[in-house]
């Protein structure tokens, strides 16, 4: 199964860019996960056409807030996946996602500070997939009894 993680892409609308990425890069996932701060109604309303979208509110989603909650968890296929955005200073972000969620989850995910991060801990892998606006996204590859293959993709 693949997995496409995407966060901040703090874009009020889709553009000619948006549709390109997600056709190339996002339409094919299994599942689309957005870690916050979409930043436009129309943008989310975009990612609704895939058929297995999740998202979570992220510090820059003032109109979304009722259509988003600061975490979202689902399951893709055996893999507990939980993901918030995260708030306030960068610095420790991961960290406190990973305090939050980890116990909780296979794969945590978080956005907020544009920079892209994968790592393994005890029971669950951490993932923040940079920044969608800034030209970058993360495929996860989920196969049974296999370790998470983690990609990162530069986006033009």
């Amino acid at each position: 199964m693949l997995l496409a993680v995407i966060s901040d892409s703090h874009l009020g609308a889709p553009s000619p860019w948006l549709e390109s990425v997600y056709a190339r890069h996002l339409a094919k996932a299994d599942a689309l996960l957005h870690c916050g701060d979409i930043t436009g109604r129309a943008t989310w309303s975009f990612f609704l056409q895939h058929p297995n979208f999740h998202a979570c509110l992220g510090n820059c989603d003032w109109d979304l807030g009722a259509e988003l909650s600061p975490v979202v968890r689902f399951d893709l296929g055996d893999l507990s996946v939980a993901a918030m955005h995260g708030f306030g200073n960068r610095s420790g972000v991961g960290q406190r996602a990973a305090e939050a969620l980890g116990p909780h989850a296979g794969l945590v995910c978080f956005g907020h500070t544009h920079q892209r991060h994968f790592s393994t801990h005890a029971g669950f892998h951490l993932l923040n997939p940079g920044s969608l606006g800034e030209g970058s996204l993360a495929l996860v590859r989920i196969e049974p009894g296999q370790a998470l293959d983690c990609t990162f993709v530069d986006v033009e």
